[in-house]
């Protein structure tokens, strides 16, 4: 059954939040939303999202995007308080909902703007002249297919988590009220700490392999990665927490740190040896390989044109 206003409790819609814990979470919650800022400048400014794994941003949507639901649920009776509160009082209660909420716009646009950026030297197939003669290839790379399927499932898995979790608040009734609500959003909790726990070990090796930053913030992580230890720590010293609290986000920021340390490791040794951040010293999805024009080094960019890449895969073909 439903939960009405009238069943709201006042003390509990009025409870009292220490200034010093508001005051974090408005720091954490503006602390979200500048991180991600680079990141998104980098892509447009850049105009490539080339060196991001579209696996990385799989796992980091539906991480998010599973976090905020399930607090969404977990506190949606903070947001019927909103209709006997002050406008202070409810902004207040529902900072968590607000932070979350922050972090899966910022990533979810990290996806959009891979997707608007993706390379268009890479949505092709790479050039084999004993297949493709002397006519260049007009499929779709394995890796764009990949990317196009990933946006497809997150957006597939969004309106499905929406259509659930508004159907079971509506019809059946808040988490503390109906227990397949608070399933519902335990299984969504449950599924974000999964996702959250492998998310950068695509991204890790993708960047290795790659030997270069190419699209990744260096300034982004720069901030995400002390603030993750903050929240770690934050979240250890709450009263009632356990180390299954905390532990998922500990695991991420180490992984975080790791994608770090070797952006920095590649950004200066791109710049010892001439190259650009966007070198890319790799095979692709499609096992071709993706070694940059000579005219890279000597131009600084790191970018391989189409043609450059035909006329590398050609010249490996002929040698071989």
């Amino acid at each position: 059954m439903r939960v009405s206003i009238h069943e709201l409790d006042p003390n509990e819609c009025n409870r009292e939040n220490p200034p010093f814990e508001v005051l974090i979470s408005i720091i954490i919650a503006f602390g979200l939303l500048i991180s991600y800022l680079p990141q998104h400048y980098r892509i447009i400014s850049t105009k490539s999202s080339d060196g991001l794994s579209p696996w990385f941003l799989l796992l980091g949507t539906l991480s998010s995007t599973c976090s905020f639901f399930n607090i969404f649920i977990l506190q949606f009776h903070m947001i019927k308080c909103c209709s006997i509160v002050t406008g202070v009082q409810c902004f207040e209660n529902t900072l968590g909902i607000t932070q979350l909420a922050i972090q899966f716009s910022m990533f979810a646009l990290i996806l959009t703007l891979f997707m608007l950026y993706f390379p268009p030297q890479r949505k092709i197939l790479s050039y084999l002249r004993h297949i493709h003669f002397n006519s260049p290839p007009t499929g779709w790379s394995k890796e764009w297919r990949d990317s196009i399927g990933i946006a497809i499932f997150v957006t597939v898995h969004f309106i499905l988590t929406v259509i659930i979790s508004i159907c079971l608040l509506k019809f059946g009734g808040s988490a503390e009220d109906y227990p397949p609500t608070k399933y519902w959003a335990d299984a969504l909790g449950v599924a974000s700490m999964l996702f959250a726990s492998v998310q950068y070990f695509p991204q890790i090796i993708r960047t290795w392999r790659r030997k270069s930053v190419g699209a990744l913030s260096i300034p982004m992580m720069l901030m995400q990665t002390p603030g993750s230890f903050l929240f770690v720590y934050s979240l250890a010293i709450r009263p009632g927490t356990r180390w299954t609290t905390w532990f998922v986000f500990l695991v991420t920021g180490c992984l975080q740190g790791t994608l770090l340390v070797m952006c920095i490791c590649w950004h200066f040794r791109a710049k010892r040896l001439g190259y650009g951040p966007f070198y890319v010293g790799e095979t692709d999805s499609d096992g071709k390989p993706l070694a940059p024009h000579e005219q890279t080094r000597l131009l600084g960019d790191g970018h391989s044109t189409t043609s450059s890449r035909y006329d590398n895969t050609v010249h490996d073909v002929e040698n071989s």
